[in-house]
């Protein structure tokens, strides 16, 4: 399988990439192609995810371009990763709705509706792209706002899911309180990305709830 990141030359990207390298016999990836229009970047993030496959025993090969069209090219998915208007815009986003009295944050309240506004388009635009080369891709979004972006995503028919780690997170919290393994905590998990509440947490072994933590 070949995945297409988006926004690969992000200082994320190295996580993401130890993820992916961990997880090689539950996610096999025969190609890793790394996209940014950032050049110098997208080589040193390139060549730190060569080494980190390598240190791993990740038999896939990883790539990188700054040229979209032929990144995606043959992907079964296309990870979105990317900041329109970079940290600068961030700064903006954060600061000044509290010149307003409201809260500073990249994701949620007048900053957030913000970064939404400059990111959708381009992010539609990047999956049109994908979509006449590879009609069966799937778009897979870690793009704040998440919930706005998918959405979005969503709504112009593009095959897409939204994909962040805060209650991947929680569930790790719970896992430590309940004292049982993550993946055996479900959550009722509720909001939006850095607005979100779990309501209660359970943690089962083969599907039968023994604990309950009420929210």
């Amino acid at each position: 399988m070949k995945l297409a990141v988006v926004g690969g030359g992000s200082t994320y990207t190295p996580e993401l990439i130890d993820g992916l390298a961990r997880l090689r016999d539950a996610l096999p990836l025969e190609e890793l192609v790394l996209i940014d229009p950032a050049a110098d970047r997208l080589e040193l993030i390139g060549c730190l995810a060569q080494r980190i496959f390598a240190k791993q025993g990740h038999p896939g090969k990883v790539s990188w371009t700054s040229d979209l069209d032929a990144g995606v090219d043959g992907a079964a998915a296309v990870l979105l990763q990317l900041r329109v208007g970079g940290q600068a815009a961030r700064n903006e986003d954060e600061t000044w709705p509290l010149e307003c009295g409201c809260v500073g944050q990249k994701t949620t309240g007048a900053g957030g509706l913000a970064k939404a506004l400059r990111t959708v388009p381009v992010v539609l635009d990047i999956a049109e792209r994908v979509r006449r080369r590879n009609p069966d891709a799937w778009i897979v979004d870690f793009t704040n706002p998440v919930g706005i972006v998918t959405r979005a995503l969503l709504t112009a028919a593009h095959r897409a899911v939204g994909l962040r780690n805060v209650a991947i997170g929680f569930q790790h919290k719970f896992g430590k309180l309940l004292d049982v393994a993550p993946e055996q905590v479900y959550l009722d998990h509720v909001g939006l990305n850095h607005l979100t509440w779990d309501r209660g947490a359970c943690a089962s072994a083969a599907r039968r709830v023994r604990t309950c933590c009420p929210g």
